[in-house]
């Protein structure tokens, strides 16, 4: 069978083997799967041995307005995702409104990618920063050029780097439409995390 008539999957399937896309995944994988795994098993470890971590969770929901740990959650998503969600996750378990404010941080994590999104699209448009910036996401760039959407909904997913694949993601103009919809399976991951944070904190 000539190539023009191989089904499409199968065509991709072929693309992203051949250009390492399951290499990067599966590394991106090992480095971000067992460091999580570690951290839930050290938090379960702690809650049943030492002390209750709802016991703390609770102390930041007394002391800090939501306003605020909402606000400082929407910038670090908007700026290289400098935090891990997942701290605030646990907060929202101990929170008056559990299932509302995890809903609010997805949507903070969904509109801070779209922050960086425009800020790539922005970058483009200054020579000397964008410049800068190539340099130093080269690796970046030319993943997202390769793998476009596929490699945005491994990172709105999986726990790697969600806002720096929309940043490239901006500056390379990827399709909008495309962007956010693929983005928005961000929305997915807290589903998922919020459920194993949840059980691990009962």
């Amino acid at each position: 069978m000539s190539k023009v008539n191989k089904p499409k999957l199968k065509l991709l399937h072929q693309y992203y083997k051949y250009t390492g896309f399951y290499s990067f995944l599966w590394q991106g994988i090992k480095k971000a799967i067992l460091p999580t795994i570690l951290i839930v098993a050290l938090l379960t470890f702690i809650n049943y041995k030492y002390f209750n971590l709802n016991e703390v969770l609770k102390y930041f929901t007394n002391n800090f307005s939501d306003f605020l740990i909402f606000t400082v959650f929407f910038i670090s998503e908007s700026i290289l995702g400098l935090l891990p969600p997942d701290i605030f996750i646990a907060w929202s378990k101990n929170s008056e409104s559990p299932l509302f404010n995890l809903t609010i941080l997805a949507l903070l994590s969904y509109l801070g990618g779209i922050i960086s999104y425009f800020l790539g699209v922005l970058i483009v448009a200054i020579p000397s920063v964008n410049k800068y910036l190539y340099g130093k996401m080269e690796k970046h760039v030319i993943n997202m050029q390769k793998w476009g959407g596929f490699l945005i909904a491994v990172g709105a997913l999986l726990p790697l780097p969600f806002a720096i694949a929309c940043l490239a993601a901006g500056m390379i103009h990827y399709s909008r439409k495309y962007f956010f919809l693929f983005a928005a399976l961000r929305f997915l991951r807290f589903v998922i995390y919020g459920f194993v944070i949840y059980n691990v904190l009962s």
